[in-house]
């Protein structure tokens, strides 16, 4: 079993927040504002870019994506300090 990190949320936020403006697909004005822990999964949360009504929107799949793609990376790597 490989062991993994022990880190508070807002440093978890800030590698998730940097590893998105680095990555090659971000949208520009997305960022995570949460983050918790199930099972071991680490689970992102940000903005959805949903219209005024609440309806996806064309960014929304793309957002959803990044949220998937920083959970798959970290999950293996952090675990949350409880606190």
């Amino acid at each position: 079993m490989k062991h993994k990190k022990i880190i508070s949320k807002f440093e978890l936020l800030l590698i998730a927040n940097h590893m998105l403006h680095e990555h090659h697909d971000n949208l520009i004005s997305m960022r995570v504002e949460h983050v918790e822990e199930k099972d071991d999964v680490l689970i992102f949360k940000g903005n959805h870019f949903l219209d005024i009504n609440g309806l996806p929107t064309e960014k929304t799949p793309k957002a959803f994506n990044m949220l998937k793609y920083l959970s798959l990376h970290l999950s293996n790597e952090f675990t949350l300090k409880q606190s």
